[in-house]
């Protein structure tokens, strides 16, 4: 079991050696990827931010949760931080388990509290040239003080 946030391009392949093995019958992959259209409006791009050492806290606590609720380890999870163009993959999420519906309900999981408890914001960049911060708070990471240097000012 593990998980992190990354700044680098997600090796999806590496994250399926991570959970293979004989013991597994069944490897669910759920990848995240960045969109050219949301809500309505064309995408060219997100910047994600993250309150890192609570995101690293909270994406540890949901695989563990995952993996003890579901009896298996094989759980790796990896959420990308910063500048993404259209069709990276912004969140991947490997679950390995004897059993094919135990494997599916483990990406379901990971994926919804993800969603639900990491602090990450996404700040969508627009073709028209406007940008809007998006998803799990529209105030972005800045009314906190997330991705500011000591003086209060961007990073």
């Amino acid at each position: 079991m593990r998980s992190a946030l990354v700044h680098a391009p997600i090796d999806v392949s590496a994250l399926i050696a991570e959970v293979s093995g004989a013991r597994n019958g069944a490897i669910v992959v759920f990848l995240g990827t960045v969109r050219e259209v949301n809500d309505g409006r064309a995408v060219t791009g997100i910047d994600y931010r993250a309150y890192e050492a609570m995101a690293e806290r909270e994406l540890a606590a949901i695989a563990g949760e995952a993996a003890e609720r579901w009896g298996s380890p094989d759980v790796v999870v990896e959420h990308r931080l910063g500048a993404l163009t259209l069709g990276e993959v912004s969140v991947a999420i490997v679950a390995a388990h004897p059993r094919r519906a135990p494997a599916f309900e483990v990406g379901r999981f990971v994926i919804e509290e993800l969603k639900r408890r990491v602090p990450v914001w996404k700040l969508e960049h627009y073709v028209d040239g406007t940008r809007e911060w998006v998803g799990s708070t529209a105030i972005g990471p800045e009314a906190s003080g997330v991705g500011r240097g000591p003086l209060g000012e961007s990073r």
